[in-house]
């Protein structure tokens, strides 16, 4: 049965490498509305241009607005951004602003609306719900629950930063040991995550993502090599080893954070609630995976140590195709 396992998590890493060989890379996409006189609103569209969005997408703007003069198009690194000058009449509250395609694809945009003399509102469009009604707004609560979820997602959704978590768990026995080497990750990655988004740290991205796909392989290596009576330097010393790592996988979040944005005048609170987002995901992801070793042990110890080899194998082809990926292109 193990071996059956086996084989399926292994198949399926390597087929869901080519897919997610930037798992890091968190890019939704992005709509700024910005008031520069009294009834004139500046729009900005952004999106992937390898995405759908990019390709065929189109904002639905509020109702008593009208577009004045031509569109105007350009090509940011890998994004299509897309500038409009509006005329609105009174004020956007109950207005409607979404994003036509926004349903047919498996991305999320963010709006901001930046309106002279009041707070900047934060919205959220799903393809499920790609259209919302501008409201009174409360700065404090949209950036909050914003950036919360969007942190949420990143680390749910950022497959290598997941991943490392994951190796952590499975190297590491003991609750208490894992949760000091994980809180040894969270403060790491944290102060990269801050100062790089302050503009006081810089790493080309490209290098720091092959390095972090590096960080996962040496871990996946460290589980498969781990024996009972022989503890390895990563075993030994894992707060250190989950430091030191973790200062990379904070220059890798706070890239995501980049092609996201942050508010202007809120950037300590969208900072703090990403930050925040991501620790809940992680502590989600140590539960889950402590709740499901503790299982085996439990029940069918005979199936711990075969799985732990599977599980640390699919971690390590799949971040074995990102690090050569990363590194070529």
């Amino acid at each position: 049965m193990i071996r059956w396992l086996a084989i399926l998590w292994v198949s399926f890493a390597c087929g869901l490498a080519p897919g997610s060989a930037r798992a890091d890379e968190l890019r939704p996409a992005y709509i700024e509305l910005t008031e520069q006189a009294p009834g004139q609103w500046a729009l900005l569209w952004k999106a992937s241009a390898n995405s759908r969005l990019g390709q065929s997408g189109q904002v639905i703007i509020p109702a008593n607005c009208k577009i004045r003069g031509e569109r105007q198009r350009e090509f940011t690194g890998s994004n299509i951004l897309t500038h409009l000058n509006l005329r609105c009449d009174g004020t956007l509250q109950g207005q409607a602003i979404g994003l036509k395609g926004l349903a047919l694809s498996t991305t999320d945009a963010l709006v901001r609306i930046a309106p002279i003399g009041s707070p900047m509102q934060t919205l959220r469009l799903t393809p499920d719900q790609p259209v919302a009604t501008l409201a009174k707004p409360s700065i404090i609560s949209n950036v909050a629950v914003t950036y919360t979820i969007i942190g949420i997602e990143h680390i749910l959704l950022g497959f290598d930063h997941l991943f490392f978590v994951l190796a952590l768990v499975l190297l590491l026995k003991g609750g208490w040991l894992v949760a000091k080497t994980v809180t040894a990750f969270t403060v790491a990655h944290s102060i990269t995550l801050v100062g790089t988004t302050l503009g006081w740290l810089s790493l080309p991205s490209q290098p720091v993502e092959a390095v972090i796909a590096l960080s996962i392989i040496f871990l996946a290596v460290e589980v498969v090599k781990a024996k009972p009576d022989d503890r390895r330097l990563s075993e030994r010393f894992p707060w250190i080893v989950a430091f030191l790592f973790g200062l990379l996988h904070g220059f890798g979040f706070a890239g995501a954070l980049a092609e996201i944005g942050l508010p202007e005048g809120d950037v300590p609170l969208a900072l703090l609630t990403f930050n925040l987002g991501v620790e809940i995901g992680q502590l989600a992801i140590v539960a889950l995976a402590l709740a499901l070793l503790y299982g085996l042990r439990k029940f069918r110890v005979d199936w711990l140590h075969p799985a732990k080899t599977a599980l640390a194998y699919g971690i390590g082809i799949l971040s074995t195709y990102w690090f050569i990926e990363r590194m070529v292109a």
